[in-house]
Protein backbone atom coordinates (compact mmCIF):
# COMPACT_ATOMS: atom_id res chain seq x y z
CA UNK A 1 0.00 0.00 0.00
CA UNK A 2 1.33 3.41 -0.94
CA UNK A 3 1.80 5.74 1.99
CA UNK A 4 -0.57 8.68 1.96
CA UNK A 5 -3.23 6.77 -0.08
CA UNK A 6 -4.54 4.23 2.39
CA UNK A 7 -7.92 3.89 0.71
CA UNK A 8 -6.76 3.73 -2.93
CA UNK A 9 -7.24 -0.06 -3.35
CA UNK A 10 -10.82 0.26 -2.13
CA UNK A 11 -11.64 3.16 -4.42
CA UNK A 12 -10.02 1.54 -7.49
CA UNK A 13 -11.90 -1.68 -6.87
CA UNK A 14 -15.19 0.19 -6.44
CA UNK A 15 -14.60 2.18 -9.68
CA UNK A 16 -13.73 -0.98 -11.61
CA UNK A 17 -17.00 -2.59 -10.49
CA UNK A 18 -18.99 0.43 -11.70
CA UNK A 19 -17.21 0.54 -15.10
CA UNK A 20 -19.47 -1.98 -16.97
CA UNK A 21 -22.57 -0.20 -15.72
CA UNK A 22 -21.27 3.14 -17.00
CA UNK A 23 -20.43 1.67 -20.38
CA UNK A 24 -23.89 0.11 -20.65
CA UNK A 25 -25.49 3.44 -19.81
CA UNK A 26 -23.40 5.19 -22.48
CA UNK A 27 -24.36 2.56 -25.06
CA UNK A 28 -28.03 3.00 -24.24
CA UNK A 29 -27.73 6.77 -24.61
CA UNK A 30 -25.98 6.39 -27.97
CA UNK A 31 -28.65 3.94 -29.15
CA UNK A 32 -31.42 6.36 -28.23
CA UNK A 33 -29.62 9.15 -30.09
CA UNK A 34 -29.26 6.99 -33.22
CA UNK A 35 -32.95 6.05 -33.04
CA UNK A 36 -33.95 9.69 -32.77
CA UNK A 37 -31.87 10.55 -35.82
CA UNK A 38 -33.40 7.64 -37.77
CA UNK A 39 -36.95 8.61 -36.83
CA UNK A 40 -36.32 12.22 -37.78
CA UNK A 41 -34.84 11.18 -41.13
CA UNK A 42 -37.86 8.98 -41.90
CA UNK A 43 -40.21 11.77 -40.89
CA UNK A 44 -38.43 14.20 -43.22
CA UNK A 45 -38.56 11.69 -46.08
CA UNK A 46 -42.25 10.93 -45.63
CA UNK A 47 -43.71 14.25 -44.59
CA UNK A 48 -41.37 16.92 -45.90
CA UNK A 49 -40.68 15.56 -49.38
CA UNK A 50 -43.53 17.53 -50.92
CA UNK A 51 -45.94 16.52 -53.69
CA UNK A 52 -44.63 14.58 -56.70
CA UNK A 53 -43.94 16.58 -59.86
CA UNK A 54 -47.00 17.00 -62.08
CA UNK A 55 -47.41 14.62 -65.00
CA UNK A 56 -47.21 16.17 -68.46
CA UNK A 57 -50.52 16.53 -70.29
CA UNK A 58 -51.08 16.06 -74.03
CA UNK A 59 -54.11 17.05 -76.09
CA UNK A 60 -55.13 14.36 -78.58
CA UNK A 61 -57.91 13.95 -81.08
CA UNK A 62 -59.57 10.53 -81.52
CA UNK A 63 -61.32 9.79 -84.82
CA UNK A 64 -62.81 6.81 -86.63
CA UNK A 65 -66.11 5.61 -88.04
CA UNK A 66 -69.11 4.90 -85.84
CA UNK A 67 -68.95 1.43 -84.38
CA UNK A 68 -65.16 1.27 -84.42
CA UNK A 69 -65.12 1.16 -80.61
CA UNK A 70 -63.69 4.59 -79.74
CA UNK A 71 -66.11 5.43 -76.94
CA UNK A 72 -65.99 1.98 -75.29
CA UNK A 73 -62.20 1.94 -75.39
CA UNK A 74 -61.78 5.38 -73.83
CA UNK A 75 -64.41 4.60 -71.19
CA UNK A 76 -62.57 1.45 -70.12
CA UNK A 77 -59.24 3.30 -70.04
CA UNK A 78 -60.86 5.77 -67.63
CA UNK A 79 -62.14 2.96 -65.43
CA UNK A 80 -65.76 3.40 -66.50
CA UNK A 81 -68.16 0.59 -67.32
CA UNK A 82 -68.68 0.20 -71.10
CA UNK A 83 -72.04 -1.54 -70.67
CA UNK A 84 -74.21 1.55 -71.15
CA UNK A 85 -71.94 3.35 -73.61
CA UNK A 86 -73.71 5.42 -76.26
CA UNK A 87 -71.92 6.34 -79.48
CA UNK A 88 -70.67 9.91 -79.51
CA UNK A 89 -72.84 12.08 -81.73
CA UNK A 90 -70.82 15.30 -81.50
CA UNK A 91 -67.63 15.24 -79.48
CA UNK A 92 -66.59 14.42 -75.94
CA UNK A 93 -63.42 14.97 -73.95
CA UNK A 94 -61.92 12.49 -71.50
CA UNK A 95 -58.80 12.80 -69.35
CA UNK A 96 -57.12 9.40 -69.60
CA UNK A 97 -54.52 8.95 -66.82
CA UNK A 98 -51.31 7.02 -67.29
CA UNK A 99 -48.35 6.65 -64.94
CA UNK A 100 -46.15 9.11 -66.82
CA UNK A 101 -48.71 11.35 -68.56
CA UNK A 102 -52.32 12.46 -68.78
CA UNK A 103 -53.95 12.31 -72.19
CA UNK A 104 -56.77 14.78 -72.79
CA UNK A 105 -58.57 12.96 -75.59
CA UNK A 106 -61.14 14.76 -77.72
CA UNK A 107 -63.26 12.05 -79.31
CA UNK A 108 -65.18 13.02 -82.45
CA UNK A 109 -68.33 11.24 -83.58
CA UNK A 110 -67.92 9.05 -86.65
CA UNK A 111 -71.35 9.33 -88.30
CA UNK A 112 -71.61 10.41 -91.94
CA UNK A 113 -73.07 13.82 -91.10
CA UNK A 114 -70.34 14.56 -88.50
CA UNK A 115 -67.15 13.49 -90.25
CA UNK A 116 -67.18 16.52 -92.55
CA UNK A 117 -66.75 18.70 -89.47
CA UNK A 118 -63.81 16.81 -88.00
CA UNK A 119 -61.23 19.33 -89.19
CA UNK A 120 -62.85 22.07 -87.09
CA UNK A 121 -61.65 20.26 -83.96
CA UNK A 122 -58.07 19.50 -85.04
CA UNK A 123 -56.53 22.75 -83.84
CA UNK A 124 -54.33 22.39 -80.77
CA UNK A 125 -53.92 18.63 -81.11
CA UNK A 126 -50.54 17.11 -80.28
CA UNK A 127 -51.32 13.60 -81.48
CA UNK A 128 -53.96 11.52 -83.25
CA UNK A 129 -55.71 8.28 -82.32
CA UNK A 130 -57.43 6.60 -85.26
CA UNK A 131 -59.61 3.61 -84.43
CA UNK A 132 -60.87 1.29 -87.17
CA UNK A 133 -63.02 -1.83 -87.16
CA UNK A 134 -60.82 -4.60 -88.50
CA UNK A 135 -63.91 -6.80 -89.00
CA UNK A 136 -65.94 -4.18 -90.91
CA UNK A 137 -67.44 -4.66 -94.35
CA UNK A 138 -65.42 -3.83 -97.45
CA UNK A 139 -67.43 -0.63 -97.92
CA UNK A 140 -66.84 0.57 -94.35
CA UNK A 141 -63.19 -0.39 -94.52
CA UNK A 142 -62.78 1.65 -97.69
CA UNK A 143 -64.45 4.65 -96.04
CA UNK A 144 -62.16 4.26 -93.04
CA UNK A 145 -59.15 4.13 -95.36
CA UNK A 146 -60.17 7.39 -97.05
CA UNK A 147 -60.69 9.13 -93.71
CA UNK A 148 -57.29 8.01 -92.43
CA UNK A 149 -55.60 9.20 -95.62
CA UNK A 150 -57.33 12.56 -95.27
CA UNK A 151 -56.17 12.90 -91.65
CA UNK A 152 -52.58 11.91 -92.44
CA UNK A 153 -52.44 14.63 -95.11
CA UNK A 154 -54.26 17.36 -93.22
CA UNK A 155 -52.03 20.41 -92.56
CA UNK A 156 -52.85 20.46 -88.83
CA UNK A 157 -52.21 16.74 -88.33
CA UNK A 158 -49.59 15.68 -90.87
CA UNK A 159 -46.63 16.35 -88.53
CA UNK A 160 -48.22 14.73 -85.45
CA UNK A 161 -47.71 11.17 -84.20
CA UNK A 162 -50.52 8.75 -85.08
CA UNK A 163 -51.71 5.74 -83.10
CA UNK A 164 -53.76 3.56 -85.46
CA UNK A 165 -55.71 0.84 -83.67
CA UNK A 166 -57.15 -2.10 -85.61
CA UNK A 167 -59.96 -2.88 -83.18
CA UNK A 168 -62.27 -5.91 -82.82
CA UNK A 169 -59.50 -8.43 -83.35
CA UNK A 170 -61.58 -10.86 -81.28
CA UNK A 171 -64.14 -11.17 -84.11
CA UNK A 172 -63.81 -14.04 -86.63
CA UNK A 173 -63.85 -11.67 -89.64
CA UNK A 174 -61.06 -9.44 -88.30
CA UNK A 175 -58.21 -8.63 -90.70
CA UNK A 176 -54.66 -9.01 -89.50
CA UNK A 177 -52.34 -6.05 -88.97
CA UNK A 178 -50.43 -6.95 -92.13
CA UNK A 179 -53.66 -6.98 -94.16
CA UNK A 180 -54.67 -3.62 -92.73
CA UNK A 181 -51.25 -2.13 -93.41
CA UNK A 182 -51.35 -3.30 -97.02
CA UNK A 183 -54.98 -2.33 -97.66
CA UNK A 184 -54.58 1.12 -96.12
CA UNK A 185 -51.31 1.68 -98.02
CA UNK A 186 -49.70 2.94 -94.86
CA UNK A 187 -46.06 2.46 -95.71
CA UNK A 188 -46.03 4.57 -98.90
CA UNK A 189 -48.55 7.11 -97.57
CA UNK A 190 -47.09 7.65 -94.11
CA UNK A 191 -43.41 7.54 -95.08
CA UNK A 192 -41.55 10.19 -93.11
CA UNK A 193 -44.29 10.40 -90.48
CA UNK A 194 -44.52 9.02 -86.95
CA UNK A 195 -47.15 6.32 -86.67
CA UNK A 196 -47.91 3.11 -84.84
CA UNK A 197 -50.30 0.41 -86.06
CA UNK A 198 -51.47 -2.02 -83.39
CA UNK A 199 -54.14 -4.74 -83.21
CA UNK A 200 -56.48 -4.47 -80.25
CA UNK A 201 -59.62 -5.76 -78.58
CA UNK A 202 -61.55 -4.63 -75.52
CA UNK A 203 -60.90 -8.09 -74.10
CA UNK A 204 -57.20 -7.23 -73.77
CA UNK A 205 -56.92 -3.81 -72.11
CA UNK A 206 -53.27 -4.43 -71.23
CA UNK A 207 -52.40 -4.47 -74.94
CA UNK A 208 -54.38 -1.26 -75.47
CA UNK A 209 -52.58 0.43 -72.59
CA UNK A 210 -49.26 -0.69 -74.04
CA UNK A 211 -50.20 0.88 -77.38
CA UNK A 212 -51.01 4.17 -75.65
CA UNK A 213 -47.71 3.98 -73.78
CA UNK A 214 -45.92 3.74 -77.13
CA UNK A 215 -47.82 6.82 -78.28
CA UNK A 216 -46.72 8.68 -75.14
CA UNK A 217 -43.11 7.82 -75.98
CA UNK A 218 -43.61 9.40 -79.42
CA UNK A 219 -45.12 12.49 -77.81
CA UNK A 220 -42.12 12.76 -75.47
CA UNK A 221 -39.51 12.50 -78.20
CA UNK A 222 -37.67 15.77 -78.79
CA UNK A 223 -35.79 14.47 -81.83
CA UNK A 224 -38.32 12.03 -83.27
CA UNK A 225 -37.46 9.35 -85.74
CA UNK A 226 -39.10 9.87 -89.12
CA UNK A 227 -41.06 6.61 -89.11
CA UNK A 228 -42.39 4.31 -86.37
CA UNK A 229 -44.13 1.04 -87.19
Amino acid sequence: MVQGFPDMPFRFSEWSRKLPTRRMSECIQISFAVCRIGIYTCFRALCCKGPPPPRPEYDLVCIGLSGAGKTSMLSKLCGESPENVVSTTGFSIKAVPFQNAILNVKELGGADNIRKYWSRYYQGSQGVIFVLDSAASEEELETSRKELHSALQHPQLCTLPFLILANHQDKPAARSVQEIKKYFELEPLARGKRWILQPCSLDDMNAIKDSFTQLIHLLEEKNPEPVRM
